[in-house]
């Protein structure tokens, strides 16, 4: 059986698709405040279909070193970007999900939440790969490909059942792009 160099997985196309994806969408929420409303949504809903295909196309990787994993956005850049996506959406920002695995209990959800979150483990993601070694590189694709499942592929899913609720409901003449 070969054995395959972790190395060489950390560096693949489908990492540095990802790092590439992640990263335009952490360079776009940290300039939110400058885009409209319109411009959020719309940018959300081309870009969170294709990282939720690269989440699921990151390669396992087995981490060798896990004291070198680290976390980077702090509880305060994490509470600014949500208050200005708040603002952003104001009254449309929370909507009501089933939660499937919990006996149908309906859940309320905010997509400034989803979206933070989303940010959160993607720019703790660029970040440490950034570091450019190794160890940080093999945390940084773990941590991401493990995160995908329960915490921000999760989130992408809510948010763009949402967004694609809204934009049935807007074709039918309601408000929620302006």
């Amino acid at each position: 059986m070969e054995t395959i160099d972790q190395s060489e997985i950390v560096k693949s196309r489908q990492v540095i698709e990802m790092l590439t994806v992640a990263n335009e969408y952490c360079l776009f929420m940290e300039k939110a405040e400058e885009y409209s409303r319109a411009d959020i949504i719309e940018y959300v809903q081309k870009v969170c279909p294709l990282l939720y295909i690269k989440g699921i196309l990151l390669p396992l990787v087995t981490v060798n070193w896990p004291e070198a994993n680290e976390r980077f956005v702090t509880i305060e850049r994490w509470e600014t970007l949500f208050n200005i996506l708040r603002h952003k959406f104001d009254k449309d920002d929370e909507y009501w999900v089933i939660d499937h695995n919990d006996e149908n209990i309906t859940l309320k959800e905010s997509l400034s939440d989803n979206l933070t979150d989303i940010y959160q483990d993607l720019k703790d993601f660029v970040l440490l790969y950034q570091k450019n070694n190794d160890a940080a590189r093999e945390n940084a694709v773990f941590e991401c490909k493990s995160l995908f499942n329960p915490h921000w592929g999760d989130r992408i899913a809510k948010a763009l059942h949402y967004l694609h609720t809204m934009q049935l409901d807007d074709d039918a003449g309601g408000d929620f792009w302006e």
